[in-house]
């Protein structure tokens, strides 16, 4: 199992510190003499929001209890999470500062930073937050291309190329999920989960149950139908146990996060940090549904993809912060090949909220260009607590391996690989059949 390093750690080395240890060494005097910083491409998750589903929703009647009062309207930004990005974007400033990127108290030009959100109210004040802390004297502005809250073709995670040919493609690597059971499969692997989650929930007591409410049979659908039309996200038609308790998984880790009163966000239950990630898995497991099937992931992350590829060979770019969501993360992660993971200190274990996809590109003193890439996120304690970040208390960084590369023994990528990766995606993109 890989174990946790920092983007100040001595990546240079095999030697990796234990998951448990926030504050870690800095990367040593011979690696920076060795690897300059040119860049760093970062493709990040929004912070904690509230859920997109109200009271009146299904959310709301599958309980008798009462969700979280939030401090935002639904599906925007809390208060604890522009607090947390603004946390977020100190350390980041202290990484760059200490790697030489930037100077202390560093005021952009027009061409060296770009900060883009897609024009969600939880992404553009995600971006909105980290800047001040990342640049707090910088006045860097947000990009951002509609008025609030309108997605953004660059992060929509549309479905761009259809074809019966692609949609069948998806299908089999959809079901393959599953094995011989296909999507059933997929549900009855995560059958316990559902279980806790009702139990959770106290369903039987919700007003849902008392209205016997067509809902309620499909918490035992596990026959999900999937929706994969052009220029919509890949979806699942309402009607099974995956879609609907998707909702209440995404509802249960945000009010874990907001929450101090671990008892209070389990409804009065009892619940281990196992019980936790067993709730948050239901997410995991929709979001690969959707979004993690090769062809699906290279036909909505193209714009993405194509981006980013841009930005790394941008010669005046030093640094690019782009906020979306968790669909793009996966996708993205996927189109370019990394290897499965799953990340520790965490109960969402590939995409946690707020997390970080970053890109770094070196210069050699060999005159080879090298990258490297980790996700950056915090942890539940840290999230939970929020913990202040610097060098000495970092966020949890976990090494991301693309499959069929090798690092150098200092732990990096020639960039010219990880470029190829990024053509072989486009042209993975290119080759998706289209036409009804």
């Amino acid at each position: 199992m890989k174990k946790l390093v920092t983007l100040t750690a001595i990546a240079a080395f095999s030697f990796l510190f234990p998951i448990v240890s926030y504050s870690q060494a800095q990367r040593s005097q011979e690696f920076k003499d060795k690897y300059k910083l040119k860049e760093a491409v970062v493709l990040s998750r929004h912070n904690i929001r509230s859920p997109l589903s109200d009271d009146k929703s299904a959310l709301g009647r599958m309980t008798p209890h009462k969700w979280h009062k939030w401090s935002s309207g639904k599906s925007e930004l809390s208060s604890r999470g522009g607090a947390l990005e603004t946390m977020m974007g100190q350390y980041f400033r202290k990484w760059a500062v200490d790697a030489g990127l930037f100077n202390e108290n560093h005021e952009p030009s027009a061409t060296d930073v770009n900060v883009t959100a897609n024009s969600m109210q939880r992404c553009i004040a995600t971006a909105q937050y980290f800047s001040s802390g990342f640049m707090p004297v910088g006045g860097i502005k947000v990009n951002h291309k509609y008025s609030p809250s309108k997605m953004d073709p660059l992060f929509n995670p549309q479905i761009t190329k259809s074809s019966p040919a692609f949609r069948a493609e998806a299908m089999k690597q959809i079901n393959a999920m599953g094995g011989k059971k296909g999507i059933v499969g997929i549900n009855e692997k995560i059958e316990p989960e559902y279980q806790l989650m009702m139990e959770v929930l106290d369903v039987k007591d919700s007003p849902m149950a008392k209205e016997n409410d067509p809902t309620l049979k499909a918490l035992q659908n596990y026959n999900t139908e999937i929706v994969l039309d052009k220029w919509g996200e890949p979806s699942m038609k309402s009607g099974s146990a995956l879609k609907e308790l998707n909702a209440a998984s995404d509802a249960f880790i945000l009010q874990y996060y907001e929450e101090p009163d671990t008892l209070v966000a389990a409804f009065g239950h009892k619940l281990t940090r196992k019980d936790w990630e067993k709730l948050a898995h239901v997410k995991d497991v929709y979001q690969d549904v959707l979004f993690t099937a090769p062809i699906v992931a290279v036909n909505v992350a193209k714009p993405l993809i194509q981006y980013m590829f841009d930005e790394l060979q941008s010669p005046d770019r030093k640094f690019t912060f782009l906020v979306g969501h968790d669909s793009n993360l996966s996708s993205v992660a996927t189109a370019l090949g990394i290897e499965e993971y799953e990340v520790p200190n965490a109960i969402e274990k590939k995409t946690p909220i707020g997390s970080k996809m970053v890109i770094e590109k070196f210069v050699g003193a060999d005159g080879e260009e090298y990258a490297d890439i980790n996700l950056v996120y915090q942890s539940v304690d840290q999230l939970r607590n929020m913990e202040l970040l610097d060098l000495d208390n970092p966020p949890m960084i976990y090494p991301l391996s693309l499959k069929g590369l090798q690092k150098n023994a200092d732990g990096l990528y020639k960039m010219k690989d990880v470029a190829d990766r990024f053509e072989s995606a486009l042209r993975a993109y290119e080759a998706i059949p289209d036409g009804e």
